[in-house]
């Protein structure tokens, strides 16, 4: 591959089981600014994409294996700087931007990589990561509803965590003590309390519960849930939890992966 032609290539994909298509910006060694090239790509992947669909964007940066991590980070933050200031020029709304960030640097093992050379030229790269409106499948809602079916699974903006915290805020609570009214009138409804958590390593799968110090973070959001359920007089034979660590984001911000979800399993 001709270099010329790496340092503008717009790739599309699909990661995660999100299948969250993923659009690549590759980046001139040492560099964080645009060639004239570079920017009329950006500009047609605004005009291309119905932003009225969109729910939001993360915006992350990287760098080759070469030079120190501090350097790296620096580099990578200025990387996705870049774009997302570029986005904005060109009309794109900063609000769905929901995340910036640099990862600095990709290790790579040199004495094991066929191509080197294409292998860090790959490696200096922004990442646009595109989350569509109601992008998470049939049958998830962000309501008790009727006509459920086993399998669905709610999901509510209003039981979210703190950082590090497996405790429930007033917010939740408020919106569990709803959820437990419509739980009592319904009777045969069974489910699992499925819990969730943001922000940790990739060699991590869970987060670190900063009251028990336990790698369990999201088994204890779940299971905060499930007795608070009990405490409102739903029978803990109808309910089950699990912690899902990690594995699940939303794509729609940090804050928003602090959370649990209702899988329905019996009508």
């Amino acid at each position: 591959m001709k270099i010329t032609l790496a340092l503008i290539l717009f790739s599309f994909y699909t990661v995660n089981a999100q299948q969250k298509p993923v659009e690549t910006i590759y980046f001139e060694f040492d560099k964080y600014d645009l060639t004239e090239k570079q920017i009329s790509v950006v500009s047609n992947f605004i005009k291309n994409i119905d932003t009225s669909k969109v729910e939001s964007i993360q915006i992350y940066g990287y760098c080759d294996d070469r030079g120190n991590d501090e350097y790296n980070f620096r580099l990578s933050n200025n990387r996705a700087n870049t774009i997302q200031n570029l986005l904005v020029k060109k009309g794109f709304n900063q609000s769905k931007i929901v995340i910036l960030e640099g990862k600095g640097r990709v290790v790579v093992k040199t004495d094991t990589v066929e191509n080197l050379y294409e292998t860090r030229l790959r490696n200096r790269r922004v990442d646009l990561i595109v989350v569509k409106k109601n992008s998470f499948g049939k049958g998830v809602y962000t309501s008790f509803k009727d006509n459920l079916k086993v399998g669905d699974k709610i999901y509510l903006e209003s039981i979210l965590f703190d950082i590090g915290s497996a405790k429930l805020t007033s917010n939740s609570k408020k919106e569990l003590d709803k959820i437990a009214l419509i739980l009592q009138k319904h009777r045969s409804l069974n489910f699992e309390i499925r819990g969730h958590v943001c922000c940790t390593p990739e060699i991590y799968s869970d987060g670190i519960d900063r009251d028990t110090k336990e790698r369990r973070l999201s088994w204890n959001r779940a299971k905060t849930v499930f007795h608070y359920l009990i405490s409102k007089k739903v029978s803990k034979s109808r309910m089950t939890y699990i912690g899902c660590g990690n594995r699940y984001p939303l794509g729609k911000g940090d804050n928003y992966d602090r959370r649990v979800e209702f899988v329905i399993t019996k009508i």
